[in-house]
Order: structure tokens, then C-alpha cells, then sequence
């Protein structure tokens, strides 16, 4: 058995279809973690999730940003951007149950010696915080009230943490944290303006992973989200966003082995 871990997919069926095949990944014995952002802007996010959900007892994800709005897009919370590529699985036949499947899943994955989040991890939050935090949103998220977290989810405020805050500022935060973050002001405050290269952020930010972190460090993170960065591996962090997106590779990372794995857009 193998556990492989692939970055952002984005909707790019035939890359994402041709690295399973080249790590001959098989769904009867083998494993597969998914970082987030499964679909949208590339050019078939029906056949992605349909294949997520379709082998989905051999498969553990994240959501990430995209998936997020996929999600508050069909709720009816927020309309959909010119550059979405989602109209697919709004009008599918099914999806209705993809949807339902999708609003089930985690925004923070663990199992023995990795974690796996979307965008990253504020460098105060420990483990047992990160998990109690992620279960509130989804908590939220497999609840009726679902749509109304949407409704308010968007917007960068607040940006520094504070274990007092509540409501929709609360939930607000800690979505930016897990899905939209690169870079931090400090280890409890988020800069969510930069999406550039490592090497030129701003003097007053940091890499999230660059601050002194509550985190084990005895467990490996693994996450996405940060195409600029690509493929970046430091100490017990590794980011397999290698900008598939945008013509790069799709990046795939063995728990097993270490081995990295990458196969060249085949979607653009």
C-alpha cells in the first residue's frame, strides 16, 4: 500500500488522470490525500470531483478556497466570478449529491506522523488548536445553517487572532488561516494581500512556515494553495502547489517513500 499526497488539481482532469496512471495508483490497496482546491479554473472540474467522489473510500481531502466558493456558488451566498470554471457541476444531473459529499469533508487531515491543510497553519495555533478550530467550521458546514456561513465568509477582516473573538468573525478567520494564508505579519496575524514569490515578500511579512511554530515538529505538513511558492520543501513542511494551474507540473509526494512524483500539464 502507498499514500500518495497531490497538490492543487484545479479542475485539470487530464493531468490529475495522468499522474494516478504514472504513480499506477490503485484505489483497491493504495491511498490518496488531496490538498484542496479540487476544482475551478481549470478546464473539467465535474470529471475531477466525479472521480474523487466515485473513489472516495480510498481518498482523504481538504477543502480548499475554490472548493469553498464552488460551495457558497451553489448555495446562492455569493455569485459566480468571469474566471470560474464550475458551470459543470452546477449543472450536473448529480450534483446534488456531489455537493452534499463535498460540504462533508475537513479543512485539516491527520494521520500519524502527517497533517494536511489547505493554504497552512497560524504558527500559534498547536495541534489540538488547529483541529478544535477546523471542527467548528465543520460543524457549520455539515449543519442547515450551512449557506449562512457562506454569506458571511468573504472579506480579509479580522486579521490578527484572538481566542475571544466570535461569530462570523471567528469562522471568517480561521477559513483565511486554513485556505487563504502564505504569509503572516506575525504568528497571530494574517497577511492575505500578498500571493507572490517566496523570495519577494514584503519586509514586514513572513512565510507563515518561517515563524517559530506551536506545531509538533515530529509532524510533517503538508499543504497547497501557494503556486508561487511550487513545490518547497523546509524541515517538516511541504508545499506540492506547483502551479498546475498556470501550465506547471501536478506534484505528487509518497508518504512511504518520500519520493516525489510529477507529470507535466497535459490540460493547457
Amino acid at each position: 500500500m502507498s499514500t500518495y499526497a497531490i497538490g492543487d488539481v484545479q479542475g485539470c482532469a487530464k493531468t490529475f488522470s495522468t499522474l494516478l496512471e504514472t504513480l499506477q495508483f490503485n484505489p483497491s490497496k493504495d491511498r490518496l490525500w488531496l490538498a484542496g482546491d479540487l476544482v475551478n479554473r481549470g478546464p473539467n472540474s465535474l470529471s475531477v470531483l466525479t472521480y474523487i467522489y466515485d473513489n472516495r473510500a480510498a481518498i482523504d481531502i481538504v477543502l480548499g478556497n475554490h472548493d469553498l466558493h464552488l460551495l457558497a456558488v451553489a448555495s446562492g451566498a455569493v455569485e459566480s466570478r468571469p474566471d470560474d470554471t464550475i458551470d459543470d457541476i452546477l449543472n450536473a444531473s448529480d450534483k446534488e449529491k456531489l455537493l452534499h459529499w463535498l460540504r462533508q469533508q475537513p479543512l485539516f487531515h491527520k494521520k500519524e506522523g502527517y497533517a494536511m491543510v489547505h493554504a497552512g497553519l497560524l504558527p500559534s495555533w498547536d495541534l489540538s488548536t488547529v483541529q478544535r478550530l477546523s471542527a467548528e467550521i465543520e460543524t457549520i458546514l455539515k449543519s442547515d445553517s450551512y449557506a449562512e456561513l457562506f454569506l458571511n465568509m468573504k472579506g480579509n477582516e479580522p486579521a490578527r487572532w484572538n481566542d475571544n473573538l466570535t461569530s462570523w468573525s471567528r469562522y471568517r478567520f480561521i477559513i483565511n488561516a486554513l485556505t487563504r494564508m502564505r504569509s503572516c505579519i506575525t504568528a497571530d496575524e494574517i497577511d492575505l494581500t500578498y500571493k507572490g514569490l517566496y523570495e519577494n515578500i514584503p519586509r514586514n511579512s513572513h512565510a507563515w512556515f518561517d515563524l517559530p511554530m506551536k506545531m509538533s515538529p515530529e509532524i510533517t505538513l503538508i499543504f497547497g494553495h501557494w503556486s508561487a511558492l511550487g513545490l518547497y520543501q523546509k524541515a517538516n513542511v511541504i508545499c506540492l502547489d506547483s502551479g498546475c494551474i498556470w501550465g506547471g507540473p501536478l506534484t505528487a509526494y509518497c508518504l512511504e517513500t518520500q519520493q516525489i512524483t510529477q507529470v507535466a500539464n497535459q490540460d493547457m
